[in-house]
């Protein structure tokens, strides 16, 4: 293991040190509000993505889930306390990139989804951590092409790219005949209420894990209302023009817990990794966009809680990390892993960066990755819950990279490659038919999600636009 670090090194430290030891049940409190902070973010992702490609009828979602714990925890663990050159040594939580769903999205599209559009996501995701892992050697050459108005962009166009996303998630799931739904809309905004009251009007646990704590408020308003309310309703099949009876989204489904086993070691290669260059090429790009943004990461946790800038070697080791560990993720069936934004800012509000605190959460993640019945827990949610959560974090994306580019004021010259930049990016992901009449592989690569154009753009305009001494805008 490594022995990077800048805060004192004693055998019972406080929680506000890098190093040292504390006590063993503080640390389990602490790492346990970081599991609690990451928990619902690191599943939702595969929730999504894997029910557009039919996991849950293929029977492998289940293990996807279970799964994804395991390897946030074990790359954590790497994040934490490195292995070589690999990890930063710094108070990080890893978990499945939310960043991901668009261009995954798109993917499953092009590909005409299902179980193969998913393998081909995983190929791609494969090719595309050794990419990032690369990059990371790479990265201190390369440093000056990522200032905060760049990997701010990039944040801000993955929030937009997402918020479609969690509306749908709201109203039930635009796949579900009963979606937008009074009862789905009444659950949904239940959950996303609880989730502010709780974060802004509470104090402690109740406050940091206020998304987990309003899911689950979301479960058992759905339980109650379905003693209540009738759990079927009837559509007309458009193919057969005949009367079919479907039960309600958000009704939920205990009997995947109840089938799912106690104890079980998660599965390699759950879905059989496909190679397919439609897949690779978008995902290459968008490796190098969550590049920046753990380079955005990784300096908010060293600003944050530790008060300096983050070194060369803590970036580097922070990415290889990313790119290896999202690697890592492909053969268990899982989507990219990265840097959780939720826990930087857990660790900016608590100041707690204590290695072996954090630590504690990582492996209670790992635990939690042997047992399926919690995946099963997961995986019956129904789409409502899971978007009234999505909405705030989703939306939270957008307000993050708000803050990072305005970090050190704005003048004409940012607000030009802000402006360009999504304005360019999120309006041809919203407006990808525009692209329709070029080559194909060009929707593939800029089309879909918008993250990957404004990225670029935001990239080359940072370079093409030199830096003046013209004053700063009011605001």
């Amino acid at each position: 293991m490594g022995n990077r670090n800048s805060g004192k090194q004693t055998g019972i430290s406080s929680p506000y040190e890098l190093e040292g030891r504390i006590p063993f049940g503080q640390a389990v409190l602490y790492g346990l509000q970081h599991v609690l902070a990451m928990f619902v973010g690191n599943l939702t992702p595969l929730l999504i993505i894997g029910g557009m490609c039919g996991l849950g009828d293929a029977g492998v979602l289940r293990d996807v889930l279970q799964s994804a714990m395991l390897i946030a925890g074990v790359v954590s663990l790497v994040q934490l306390f490195t292995i070589g050159p690999v990890g930063a040594r710094l108070p990080i939580i890893m978990g499945t990139s939310s960043g991901f769903i668009g261009v995954s999205k798109g993917i499953c599209s092009s590909m005409g989804g299902g179980v193969i559009a998913y393998g081909a996501i995983l190929g791609a995701s494969l090719i595309g951590g050794l990419f990032e892992g690369v990059l990371g050697f790479c990265l201190k050459p390369l440093r000056r092409f990522f200032p905060p108005v760049v990997t701010g962009t990039v944040v801000m166009a993955i929030g937009l790219s997402l918020i479609s996303v969690g509306i749908n998630s709201f109203g039930g799931g635009n796949s579900n005949h009963d979606f937008g739904s009074p009862v789905n809309l009444l659950v949904g905004t239940v959950v996303l209420v609880t989730i502010i009251l709780l974060k802004h009007f509470t104090k402690g646990i109740s406050s940091t894990a206020s998304v987990l704590f309003g899911i689950v408020v979301g479960y058992i308003l759905c339980a109650v209302l379905a003693l209540i309310l009738p759990t079927t309703y009837e559509y007309t099949d458009p193919a057969t023009q005949e009367t079919v009876t479907a039960t309600c989204s958000w009704v939920l489904d205990w009997s995947k817990v109840a089938n799912a086993s106690w104890f079980s070691v998660p599965k390699l290669l759950p879905v059989k990794l496909v190679f397919d260059a439609k897949a690779i090429i978008p995902m290459l790009i968008m490796f190098i966009v969550t590049a920046v943004e753990t380079i955005g990461d990784i300096s908010g946790i060293t600003e944050g809680g530790l008060g300096r800038e983050a070194t060369d070697q803590e970036l580097s080791g922070g990415v290889i990390c990313d790119g290896l560990g999202s690697t890592l993720a492909s053969l268990f069936g899982v989507l990219p892993n990265t840097s959780f934004s939720q826990n930087v800012g857990l660790v900016g509000m608590t100041k707690i960066v204590n290695l072996f605190a954090i630590s504690m959460g990582a492996v209670i993640l790992v635990l939690a990755g042997f047992f399926p019945k919690i995946a099963a827990l997961f995986e019956m949610m129904p789409q409502s819950v899971l978007g009234g959560a999505a909405v705030m974090m989703f939306s939270s994306i957008v307000v993050s990279g708000i803050q990072l580019v305005t970090k050190g004021g704005v003048n004409n010259r940012i607000v030009t490659i802000i402006a360009v930049a999504l304005g360019f990016g999120y309006g041809l992901g919203s407006t990808s038919d525009v692209l329709s009449q070029l080559p194909s592989w060009v929707g593939y690569v800029f089309g879909g999600s918008g993250i990957v154009p404004a990225a670029l753009v935001a990239m080359v305009l940072n370079v093409a636009i030199p830096e003046g001494k013209e004053p700063f805008a009011k605001a």
